[in-house]
């Protein structure tokens, strides 16, 4: 069952009366040195007094058991039982962690999700997927659990830096690419930027909230949300071990649509017409990722830890036309490397 969520004005003030619940033993907030610094201000009223700030580092090579091991650590020493409640304030990162931290310490503790950026509010702080990176593949530990509640304030998007906005803009695209067509070719017309972003948030919530209402341990039709994760992960799986050259978890996935179309198109699947207007309007949001054609079966390789895949199978979900997405297609290593040195040309 799907978590109540609550954007836009009485997101913080509703965050306020959850958070004031005196059925809270304690109340624990974690931040990365980020969302501590630009965010914790913002929510200055909402927070009860007496919480414990946990602070963690920022970025996605935190993402990690070790991380899980500094917050365990830490409700430990603070003897937090099981009606205590952690907050976890932040992008992707902190709400995947935080998540996974609260539901395994003690065999559940509750959290709540106050996410902070645009790719924290439309998909990855709602829908009750926790989990770490591992061995250098992504969200390679993890588990479903709901939250008590999602409180999205848009406001908090003004914190971010242009990049970390962009970036977040790809799961924003992802959902029109599934599951409205009509929207996708609305908003290429647009571009991407706005000045209210809470209609859009909204939006992008609620049709992922239909999905995993209907399918909510991924057995079927939530497979749909992972279009442009399977190259995506990879890549970004990637050039997380190569030093210097990190990128944002949504840029990885603008790439990974842009592959993941091209692949529906090799079947048949999607008109050519379709992928160039798809390709289009990615490049016109995100600049292309650099690697070397050499890479693409490195890169690929990753693939084969990808949580989707089955009997050795890699499944991959791509497009029945735009609007329409497809789970389950099984893809190889090889069609990966052919998407990624497709990619390089454009």
């Amino acid at each position: 069952m799907n978590a109540p969520v609550v954007i836009g004005p009485t997101a913080l003030p509703e965050l306020a009366t959850c958070l004031h619940r005196p059925a809270f033993s304690q109340v624990f907030v974690l931040a990365d040195t980020n969302t501590a610094r630009l965010c914790l201000p913002v929510l200055a009223t909402a927070l009860p007094p007496g919480h414990h700030l946990i602070e963690i580092p920022a970025g996605e090579e935190y993402k990690t058991l070790a991380t899980c091991d500094l917050v365990w650590d830490l409700l430990t020493r603070h003897r937090a039982d099981r009606h205590a409640l952690l907050v976890n304030v932040g992008g992707g990162v902190v709400t995947d962690l935080g998540g996974f931290c609260a539901a395994v310490y003690k065999r559940g503790l509750a959290f709540v999700q106050v996410p902070t950026t645009l790719l924290a509010q439309v998909d990855a702080g709602v829908g009750g997927k926790t989990g770490v990176d591992y061995q250098g593949f992504k969200n390679h530990l993890g588990v479903f659990q709901e939250p008590l509640g999602v409180f999205i304030a848009p406001q908090l998007l003004e914190t971010l830096d242009p990049r970390q906005l962009k970036a977040g803009y790809a799961e924003v695209l992802k959902h029109w690419l599934i599951a409205d067509s009509e929207t996708f070719e609305h908003q290429r017309r647009l571009g991407w930027l706005t000045d209210d972003w809470t209609p859009i948030i909204r939006e992008s919530v609620a049709l992922k909230q239909r999905i995993v209402a209907s399918d909510p341990l991924e057995a079927g039709p939530r497979k749909l949300l992972n279009f442009g994760h399977t190259v995506g992960h990879a890549l970004e799986s990637y050039l997380l071990t190569q030093p210097g050259r990190e990128v944002l978890h949504g840029e990885a996935v603008a790439a990974g649509l842009v592959c993941e179309s091209w692949l529906s198109a090799q079947r048949g699947l999607l008109d050519p017409e379709e992928l160039d207007r798809i390709e289009t309007f990615v490049f016109s949001v995100f600049d292309k990722i650099s690697f070397v054609l050499l890479e693409t079966e490195a890169i690929a390789e990753f693939a084969r830890q990808d949580k989707k895949n089955a009997g050795g199978v890699i499944n991959c979900t791509l497009l029945q036309g735009v609007g329409h997405g497809v789970y389950d297609q099984p893809v190889t290593e090889t069609d990966i490397a052919a998407a990624l040195r497709h990619y390089h040309r454009l």
